[in-house]
């Protein structure tokens, strides 16, 4: 958590101290929680992991399954109304803002909930919809609906979201000759 936390200091122009961040961040809170009831969950204490689950959606206003699967890092900015489903994974490093829903579009057996890679940005109310794929470092813009996979460095905005770019990583290819004389 103090991984995470740092990391909220360096993210957040808003945050001040580390203190005040695991003091007073819902989004560490309803994290710490989670990290229990996944704990639980994976070892089928299923009733109680649900339990903490539910308490923690209530104190925090963030609703995490516990069979989500979540990496390191992870900044639930404000984080009122988000809510994450059990088949959701979310990589390291992703910033999610208030009101985002990761969630599925039909009841199906196995993954139905999105995947969201390493450093995507997820916008203010955005509705993330079943088995998708969110590339590594992509951004989501606010009150976005995406229904489908979004490549990496791409920027997805709309209702049904739509690319707007892709960026393409600067990589510059230096080759030295040298003459002699």
């Amino acid at each position: 958590m103090f991984q995470t936390a740092r990391s909220i200091l360096k993210r957040d122009p808003a945050a001040h101290s580390l203190i005040e961040i695991l003091l007073t961040y819902p989004g560490i809170h309803a994290l710490f929680w989670y990290r229990i009831a996944h704990f639980l969950a994976d070892r089928h204490h299923y009733t109680l992991a649900s339990l903490i689950s539910q308490f923690s959606t209530r104190r925090t206003g963030i609703a995490i399954a516990p069979e989500a699967k979540i990496g390191k890092r992870v900044f639930i900015d404000h984080g009122i109304g988000v809510v994450i489903g059990a088949t959701a994974v979310i990589e390291d490093d992703v910033t999610i803002l208030h009101g985002v829903t990761l969630g599925a579009r039909r009841p199906v057996n196995g993954r139905r909930h999105p995947h969201i890679k390493r450093g995507a940005f997820i916008g203010a109310n955005a509705q993330l919809l079943g088995t998708i794929t969110i590339g590594e470092a992509s951004k989501i813009g606010a009150g976005a609906v995406v229904l489908s996979d979004v490549p990496a460095n791409a920027t997805a905005v709309g209702n049904p979201a739509k690319i707007i770019n892709k960026t393409v990583p600067k990589i510059i290819n230096v080759t030295f000759n040298q003459q002699s004389k």
